[in-house]
């Protein structure tokens, strides 16, 4: 028999032009009032701020702001100033980070949360998992999923394309990721669900299907990005866990984030990963590999900016990042094994 798990999904999401202006329209729509503690990244500070604190309190929020610096440790200072002020809501306009730190404060708080995504780089946007640098832990922490998304497509193709290709890799590594978990099922016994796994898994096929589109910076094809990283989230919070959407090559990228000198973007490392966790997997990596080629995308470590040996350590380590299954094993690769993998697949010369 199943074990229950409760799913919460996001109540209002908004994908379109110009949609960041109807914020304080969606927290009033949504029951909230009173304070808003209003978290900018550096880009949303300055593509988004002044739209969405005047549109706040237009509609008779009284607004508090903070710019997000990307600090080591900065979840605990975000957190100490929400403490005094008391908010009645947080809403986080930015990039991964600040997305991430409000999922943070609404945990710690038991408060609702707002999602509005400045760039559309990584399937955080929609979900409940939080991955903070400055946590004990290197991988997700479980939240609460936000109760709105707004997506301003305008602002998010606005953003650098390499932010739009990074989204790219972290939807495209949910065809490993959901590989992973079957696995896990059928070793491990581990709980696995089709529904979840199979929204992962379209969310991935749209990406590699509309790669000439995104690689165009086509406007459907920016949309296709911002729908398939939402699914990504609801996804995650059908399965109750980051399952559907993080497996080997997920840990592969922390590894790197806690080694490199200075780490790739999180999409980025999680595309080559999945190139490598792909041809362990027996499924097509070349076209994985052309797809994110398409897209524009790195697929190596030169193009990544590492050297080889840090992609060699990230291959040996990854195992041990979480006590989950994947297709490294309970003991992971050998040197060896791990030289050889990154060579066939043209990721290390």
């Amino acid at each position: 028999m199943l074990d229950p798990h409760d799913i919460e999904l996001p109540r209002k999401i908004l994908i379109g032009k110009g949609v960041i202006e109807k914020a304080g329209e969606v927290a009033k729509s949504l029951g909230l009032f009173g304070k808003a503690y209003v978290l900018l990244g550096k880009v949303g500070y300055r593509l988004a701020g002044d739209v969405v604190l005047n549109s706040l309190s237009r509609l008779g929020f009284n607004t508090f702001d903070k710019e997000v610096k990307g600090n080591e440790r900065e979840h605990e200072d975000v957190l100490q100033w929400a403490t005094q002020i008391k908010p009645s809501f947080v809403i986080s306009v930015g990039g991964g980070t600040t997305i991430d730190l409000g999922k943070y404060v609404a945990l710690q708080l038991d408060i609702p949360f707002i999602s509005v995504p400045t760039a559309a780089s990584h399937d955080g946007i929609a979900s409940p998992m939080i991955s903070l640098k400055g946590l004990a832990l290197p991988y997700s922490l479980k939240g609460k999923p936000p109760l709105a998304v707004i997506a301003d497509v305008s602002i998010i193709m606005s953003a650098p394309h390499r932010f739009l290709a990074s989204g790219c890799g972290d939807a495209i590594a949910k065809l490993t990721a959901v590989r992973d978990w079957k696995l896990a099922h059928k070793i491990k016994n581990e709980y696995y669900g089709e529904y979840a796994a199979s929204l992962a898994m379209l969310s991935a096929k749209l990406i590699m299907r509309h790669a000439e589109l995104i690689g165009a910076r086509d406007e459907e094809g920016v949309r296709t990005v911002i729908e398939a990283l939402v699914s990504c989230g609801v996804a995650m919070c059908i399965a109750g866990s980051s399952r559907p959407c993080s497996g080997a090559e997920h840990q592969f990228s922390h590894v790197i984030d806690a080694t490199a000198p200075r780490p790739a973007l999180h999409g980025e490392q999680c595309g080559v990963g999945t190139i490598m966790m792909a041809y362990l997997h027996g499924i097509n990596w070349r076209k994985i590999k052309r797809a994110l080629k398409v897209i524009g995308a790195p697929t190596t470590a030169r193009e990544l900016g590492l050297d080889d040996e840090c992609i060699i350590k990230a291959l040996l380590e990854a195992h041990k990042v979480r006590p989950r299954y994947t297709i490294l094993g309970d003991t992971g690769l050998t040197r060896e094994a791990a030289e050889r993998l990154a060579k066939i697949t043209g990721v290390i010369e």
